[in-house]
């Protein structure tokens, strides 16, 4: 086994307060792999910090089956039907081994360096036995998570930037990225060239629910989320669209992500998994009411949404089983419900809230946690298996994206991962003849046995809001569908 000693070493950057980490971004921002988890001046406290990484050292791709590894050393690339998680733990160990990394000082700085990525929501094929009927459109792999050997990082808090690098790995300088931030750098402006179009009419939408309700009277499950996507074609940079788009949101779990042939942009509110020190949270969004201009009518909606017995119900549901995800790889007793059905409110919509934690237990890993819960179940309905298998059955295409996780599995055993709501996809054709892009964004929602085929309806457009008519001055919602 390799005892070679690896150096840590953290710097502070001292760069002019005006400068923001999407300003340091920019210079990577038409680079494959380059990755910027964002909490988009968000003010939460679970905004804390923003990571930037680019130029790995190996990466893992996965379609299906098969996963492709990558490593810069040796610059092959190897396929492997081994659990793609597992890929990733083991190159984590290889490259990056914790027992053997030495910090030049001691920080409570989020990853670092290790493993950062997409996981997406159909890679859950992987890890249970579930049917497949749609055929593979996407250009975006299931998975595509780098190993990073340098970050750069802001805490939002006191407003100071850092450099983090392991020493053994090529890296960028302080005076790299001073230069950076001074750089002009100009594309194609982004535009939409067609209008959005959804994959189901609203009628199409209703006839889904009736047969849902049929599988909810029947007792398949409690909770079954249905989404659309909404898919139009575009030109231009797509770094410009996510700058107006965490403008318009200031979504604290929000993402870009460029990969080879797509670019992925998340303005996410939602956490699925997080690990510190240990310490498990989950954060499930179950409940929604749209927001208003008017401040009497927003108020409205607020109390509308707090004394609502059907939202409570749905989002009892899901951290019920989320507890059970959790203590897959939790201490017994350790779990619990710090908070249920708190209020936090977005550009869009008013949600329902609450969080659930746990002890990681000694034995298991975050990347075991990670596998066991899943994708989340806050984004599947309950019971999961069941309600995967009809969303497979009902939604006419796969999610890919959509409804994964996008997130980091930290050097020091600290992990961070989003639920990708309110997420997009950039794809350019499959077809070589054919130079189209598109772009697609979905939006869905729990629906049980009480669940209005209209409100559920309004409530799927009222949660892309400020995200489809941001991208086109001309589109609006009542042309969708």
């Amino acid at each position: 086994m390799n005892k070679h000693t690896y150096s840590l070493t953290v710097s502070p950057l001292n760069l002019p307060e005006q400068y923001s980490m999407a300003d340091i971004f920019a210079h990577f921002a038409t680079a494959p792999w380059a990755m910027f988890l964002d909490s988009a001046n968000s003010q939460r406290e679970d905004g804390r910090f923003d990571i930037i990484v680019a130029n790995p050292i190996a990466t893992v791709t996965t379609v299906g089956n098969t996963s492709n590894v990558w490593q810069q050393d040796t610059n092959q690339n190897l396929e492997s039907t081994v659990n793609p998680l597992s890929l990733v733990q083991d190159l984590l160990k290889k490259f990056l081994p914790s027992s053997q990394v030495i910090a030049n000082q001691k920080t409570t700085l989020p990853f670092m360096a290790g493993a950062l990525g997409l996981f997406g929501y159909d890679l859950g094929k992987r890890f249970e036995s579930l049917p497949n009927k749609n055929a593979d459109e996407y250009s975006t792999p299931d998975m595509a998570v780098g190993i990073y050997a340098w970050s750069i990082i802001k805490d939002n808090i006191n407003q100071q930037f850092y450099l983090c690098s392991i020493d053994q790995y090529p890296h960028p300088s302080i005076k790299d990225i001073q230069q950076w931030v001074n750089c002009d750098n100009t594309q194609h402006a982004f535009s939409l060239t067609s209008d959005w179009q959804s994959n189901m009419s609203q009628q199409q939408y209703t006839e889904k629910l009736s047969r849902i309700f049929s599988y909810l009277q029947a007792g398949d499950c409690y909770q079954i989320n249905l989404a659309q996507r909404f898919s139009a074609n575009y030109s231009g940079d797509e770094w410009q669209a996510y700058q107006r788009l965490r403008k318009a949101n200031q979504a604290p779990f929000s993402a870009f992500i460029r990969l080879t042939n797509s670019v992925v942009m998340s303005i996410s509110p939602e956490r699925f998994l997080s690990v510190n020190d240990g310490l498990v949270q989950t954060k499930p969004i179950k409940g929604t009411r749209p927001r208003s201009d008017d401040p009497k009518q927003d108020q409205q909606q607020i109390e509308s949404l707090l004394s609502a017995e059907k939202d409570q119900a749905e989002n009892l549901m899901i951290v019920d089983l989320l507890r059970n995800d959790l203590s897959k790889h939790c201490q017994p007793g350790s779990v619990n419900v710090p908070e249920l059905f708190k209020l936090e409110s977005f550009a869009a919509v008013h949600h329902l809230v609450s969080t659930v934690t746990g002890q990681l237990k000694t034995t298991s890993s975050p990347i075991d946690l990670l596998q066991g819960a899943f994708p989340g179940g806050s984004i599947t309905g309950a019971p999961k298996i069941r309600a995967m298998q009809i969303i497979n059955e009902l939604e006419p295409n796969n999610r890919n994206v959509y409804c994964g996780s996008i997130g980091y599995l930290g050097l020091f055993g600290d992990m961070d991962t989003n639920i990708c709501i309110r997420t997009l996809l950039c794809e350019k054709s499959r077809e070589q003849s054919n130079h189209q892009q598109t772009i697609h964004c979905w939006a869905g929602g729990g629906i049980v046995l009480d669940s209005d085929a209209k409100d559920e309806y309004q409530e799927s457009l009222d949660k892309v809001s400020k995200i489809l008519p941001v991208l086109s001055e001309n589109t609006t919602l009542s042309r969708l569908g």
